[in-house]
């Protein structure tokens, strides 16, 4: 892999700024030049190897001095403050670093092929190599800068029936409606009528992604809906507030003007498929507006899927929403109605493609799309954070900076770390779009005015309630979701009991093991034709569940004295314990702890064994997740997905290893991705049945079929009845 990209840097009064460089990554090496090489003998400037304790985090976007850029970070586990943090042009560009960079993490480096485990410092620290040859034709793989690849769609990875049922077709779209799903407690969970429009387009998804995405003048050129639209505010690189204003004249006569006020949040699949999900909040700094009604979301969004080898997309739109009628008898036949005729935007999309690409080149809608995703750059008092904001990792960064600077290492070893501070020997090389319309840029994406001070209604006790227990980042800068919760006093329990079990799945709040026959695993003819089959059983049994609330996190509960692991290592048999410690962290930080159980000796399970005694770095590239949220809004389930990932790699996992046991410590706070699904499926808690299964991937022919390591089925668990951790 090899192309521009921009290190992102910060200076002593902690602004942002960008450097561009030309970064080759070659048999996990990733080297950094002033401009494109123009000869294999060329010395890079700075080197460094990626090797199994490299991590890749996406930081979604931003914008520095008015140019959008994808960021991703590349730091080491292994290393304290070793970071490079790099930016693209377009998302599918940085996903495709991501991708490879993730890859040569996965793979043995040469020179540690015989020590697997965690290297040593030095092997972290980049190299100023000498004679480093360069080929482009065997080894390379050199990506264009307007190339396009696309992976085939992505397959789902459980088994589960479809949501959706067809109803009709308008304006080339199929319609559908959200099928009936009644709970265990008698009511729907879709008390408001979800509906969802599919069409196909002739652009790129990243393309559609870009015009979606966009509020600024070009919108009017499709959404017919859309008076304003506005930032409020960068929560940040995949979530933010917005506001919408909405034409009054498609409304029904006599219908007051209705506004949104939604948290919006997206992300970019592996094969190219982009998610952009919607749902209502509250901001302080948009309080309702005079002569607008605020309509209520209660879940939303697109999924917009390449097709046709990338040339064309497939776009879902769905919508579920209170449009406020104050006559009860109006809601559902009018509701309907609105939505269906909302939904009709895909269609407008469609056309605007059809007229766009006959009449313009690509460069010149590629130039007018990025022009208007630029987002606001927000005035630091305007956030307020109990958690380290960006403004304080920049400070922290510029003090260690200092401390590296002042250590002077030897010449010739330079970490990543200084590689992103190099001085400005690394010029900014000219832009195509060096002259953009900067000033359309600030105003369509500057964040709206703050509106004249109101003297707000006294805030409810179960609302201050929300800000306690919800009060992770996307909440504390101002905002809160619109979900009530109460906490009730925690009871004294053992670890392991805090959860119930319910085999009947119909207790609220409890556990139960789920039916492996919903998850797809590699078959034993896997590497030759990619087929997956219905796992049969699982290796574990899950005997227990903890689901707690503390002020910090809560590590290796495995070794907690009176815990189920404990209690069976006093009796010294054969049972050996796997603990998966999920992370939510916050104010006040939740932990979910999943414990199996197998009695059978370990060495009986070759791949298990391996995986119990391995090091870090194998249980890193072989520890995966298959989520499925069986029951609740599309919303979430649209956001949790149904694929299975490698945790290990997608987030920080510490293991502990005891006597009769392994843990596995989750933070799933360490990618902006998984915190922005955490904090989404938090505020639908309650009203979910959440499925997992858990794997050890098999990659050798011997390792194949797969086969599960345990499951489970958690119904509606609720934040009021967290158990208070012990010490």
């Amino acid at each position: 892999m090899e192309g521009w990209l921009y290190t992102i840097r910060s200076n002593r009064i902690g602004s942002q700024f960008s450097r561009k460089c030309y970064f080759i990554l070659h048999n996990n090496v990733l080297k950094s030049y002033k401009a494109t090489p123009i000869s294999e003998e060329e010395e890079p400037v700075r080197s460094a190897i990626i090797d199994s304790c490299i991590r890749v985090t996406d930081d979604g976007r931003a914008s520095i001095n008015k140019k959008v850029f994808f960021i991703f970070t590349i730091y080491s586990t292994s290393v304290d403050n070793e970071q490079l943090k790099l930016g693209a042009t377009s998302s599918e560009d940085a996903a495709r670093w991501i991708r490879c960079l993730k890859d040569s993490a996965l793979k043995e480096s040469p020179c540690l092929a015989k020590n697997f485990s965690a290297p040593p410092k030095k092997i972290w620290s980049s190299l100023r190599l000498t004679n480093s040859k360069r080929t482009h034709s065997k080894d390379s793989v050199h990506w264009p800068f307007h190339s396009s690849v696309h992976a085939e769609a992505m397959t789902s990875d459980v088994v589960a029936p479809s949501p959706w049922k067809i109803f009709g077709c308008q304006n080339g779209l199929r319609l559908f409606k959200e099928s009936k799903d009644k709970n265990t407690r008698g009511w729907h969970w879709n008390d408001i009528p979800a509906i969802m429009a599919v069409g196909v387009v002739d652009g790129t998804s990243e393309a559609i992604f870009r015009v979606v995405m966009s509020l600024g003048p070009s919108r009017s050129e499709w959404d017919f809906c859309l008076y304003h639209g506005s930032v409020v505010e960068h929560v940040d690189g995949h979530t933010d507030i917005i506001h919408k204003k909405l034409y009054s004249d498609w409304l029904p006569w006599g219908m007051k003007r209705r506004d949104l006020l939604l948290q919006r949040y997206w992300r970019r699949e592996d094969d190219g498929t982009y998610v952009i999900l919607y749902h209502s909040a509250s901001h302080k700094k948009c309080p309702p507006h005079n002569g607008y009604v605020r309509a209520r979301l209660k879940s939303g969004g697109y999924v917009i899927t390449p097709v046709n080898n990338g040339k064309q997309s497939l776009v879902k739109h769905m919508l579920a929403i209170d449009w406020k009628f104050w006559k009860f008898y109006l809601r559902t036949p009018a509701a309907r109605s609105l939505t269906i005729r909302m939904l009709e935007r895909v269609a407008a999309l469609r056309e605007l493609f059809k007229a766009k690409q006959g009449n313009y080149p690509p460069e010149c809608l590629s130039m007018e799309w990025t022009s208007d995703a630029h987002l606001p750059q927000l005035e630091k008092e305007d956030i307020k954070i109990d958690t380290q904001s960006p403004e304080e990792t920049i400070k922290i960064e510029e003090d260690v900076l200092m401390e590296v600077e002042a250590a002077k290492p030897p010449s010739g070893r330079v970490s990543l770390l200084r590689l992103n501070q190099e001085p400005d020997e690394f010029f900014d090389v000219p832009e195509a779009d060096e002259f953009l319309d900067y000033d359309r840029l600030e105003r369509d994406w500057s964040p709206e005015p703050s509106s004249p001070k109101i003297p707000q209604p006294k805030i409810t006790s179960a609302a201050g309630l929300v800000r306690k227990l919800h009060g992770l980042a996307t909440q504390k800068k101002g905002y809160t979701e619109l979900q009530e919760v109460a906490r009730e006093d925690s009871i004294v329990f053992s670890y392991g009991t805090s959860l119930q079990k319910d085999p009947t799945f119909t207790s609220p709040c409890s556990w139960s093991a789920g039916d492996p026959s919903s998850f797809l695993i590699r078959s034993k003819t896997y590497l030759k034709d990619n087929r997956k089959i219905k796992a049969n059983g699982t290796s574990m049994q899950m005997v227990g569940a903890d689901w707690l609330i503390s002020d910090k996190r809560e590590d290796d509960l495995g070794s907690r004295v009176g815990g189920i692991v404990q209690k069976y290592a006093e009796r010294g048999g054969p049972e050996f314990f796997f603990v998966i410690n999920m992370q939510i962290p916050g104010s006040p930080t939740y932990t979910l702890a999943l414990y199996y159980m197998i009695k059978t000796p370990i060495e009986d399970h070759p791949l298990l064994n391996k995986f119990v005694n391995g090091d870090d770095a194998y249980r890193n590239s072989r520890f995966k997740l298959i989520p499925y949220i069986s029951k609740g809004s599309w919303i979430v389930k649209q956001s949790v997905g149904k694929k299975a990932c490698l945790l290990g790699q997608a987030l920080n996992t510490r293991y502990f290893r005891g006597k009769n046991y392994l843990e596995a410590d989750i933070d799933v706070g360490s990618s902006t991705v998984a915190q922005g699904v955490a904090n989404l499926v938090l505020g639908y808690l309650n009203n979910l049945v959440v499925e997992m299964a858990f794997i050890i991937q098999g990659n050798t022919q011997e390792e194949l079929p797969e086969t599960l390591l345990g499951t489970c089925r958690l119904n509606h668990l609720d934040q009021s009845k967290a158990h208070v951790a012990m010490p």
